[in-house]
């Protein structure tokens, strides 16, 4: 059996997959990755089941050796720097980590989190039907906590299937899209206003919990504590300070605190990739409408096997290229006579 070690890896990252659903009448967490659509993507290309168990790698960086066999691994979701052997890996593809190689992944760009699938998946035990990382309550497996330096991922040796990549439809810069509710009615119109109207940031201080909101205050009709009742992932709460809470697959099951509306489904992953800092703006749509992304959604995870397509490898023939003239014209950049043009003699 190979293994995957971890020499480096920043903090919020760890093992995750589809979660724990139908676990939160007991009250426990779902949990699960962050971004879905990315978590599938990347198991896709190495053979796995679209919400097997991958590493779900935060802002920072992470290095990864193969030991005891190659590992066929697959990258997607947030965009970072990333080589074997100073060798450039594309995200959306999958390569293969022989004995001994190791991978280096740089900080994210542009998002919040990577996935990193293992063909064969993640080795450990289910808790609740799951393997997927709750710190905060201790579930997860093969470690119930985040990864760190020096843990080793069992895995499956590789079958040696060929490499692919993956064609994803690129994802809108647009607002995040939500409904109203379903405590939208312990707020004015104004405040509702206020909160469509306003740019908002993620607070460094969030975490897989809930992402903590920017920006201007939102004021209760009638205080800000009700009878508790169930959340989902994309509840926004609204506390007492007035500072927007939205949360996030590690959140409690039940809470009370008025929630003003929920980021739709088919919006959620992309609402968690929002790095801290970078403003945005909430875009209220009809329930039907939501539903109807929400198919798209489910949709488009279904057809991931469809997008697969064969990775071309090119190995340019650089003693070729040095004799062929691909520029057209030469000069010399030192000589005027070979670029500058005489003037045309007059009659």
């Amino acid at each position: 059996m190979s293994k995957l070690v971890i020499s480096s890896i920043g903090p919020a990252s760890s093992v995750q997959d589809g979660g724990r659903p139908g676990c939160q009448r007991y009250g426990l967490t779902p949990s699960g990755a962050m971004d879905r659509l990315a978590l599938a993507a990347a198991n896709t290309l190495v053979g796995n089941a679209l919400f097997a168990a991958g590493i779900e790698i935060g802002p920072f960086g992470a290095i990864f050796t193969a030991r005891g066999g190659a590992v066929r691994v697959a990258l997607a979701g947030a965009s970072r720097n990333a080589d074997i052997a100073e060798r450039a890996v594309a995200f959306d593809t999958s390569v293969t980590l022989a004995d001994g190689e190791t991978l280096t992944l740089g900080f994210a760009r542009g998002g919040s989190f990577s996935y990193l699938a293992i063909e064969g998946g993640v080795a450990g035990e289910p808790v609740f039907g799951s393997l997927a990382v709750n710190a905060r309550a201790g579930l997860g497996s093969p470690y119930p906590r985040p990864l760190q330096s020096g843990d080793e991922l069992q895995t499956a040796t590789t079958g040696g299937a060929a490499e692919r990549r993956i064609e994803l439809p690129v994802m809108p810069d647009a607002p995040i899209r939500i409904v109203w509710g379903p405590q939208d009615d312990e707020f004015a119109d104004d405040s509702k206003r206020i909160f469509i109207d306003s740019a908002w940031k993620i607070s460094a201080t969030s975490d897989r919990m809930g992402y903590r909101l920017e920006g201007p205050v939102i004021k209760h009709l009638h205080g800000h504590n009700i009878v508790s009742d169930g959340t989902v992932n994309g509840s926004i709460q609204v506390p007492g300070n007035g500072q927007p809470i939205v949360l996030m697959p590690d959140r409690g099951t039940s809470g009370g605190y008025p929630k003003i509306a929920t980021v739709i489904s088919a919006d959620f992953g992309r609402f968690a990739q929002i790095p801290a800092g970078r403003a945005f703006r909430f875009k209220a749509v009809s329930m039907a409408d939501a539903q109807a992304e929400a198919r798209k959604f489910a949709e488009l995870l279904r057809t991931l096997p469809d997008r697969l397509r064969g990775l071309e490898n090119f190995d340019p023939n650089i003693e070729a290229l040095s004799d062929a003239n691909v520029a057209g014209h030469a000069v010399s950049a030192v000589d005027a006579g070979t670029w500058q043009i005489p003037p045309q003699a007059t009659s």
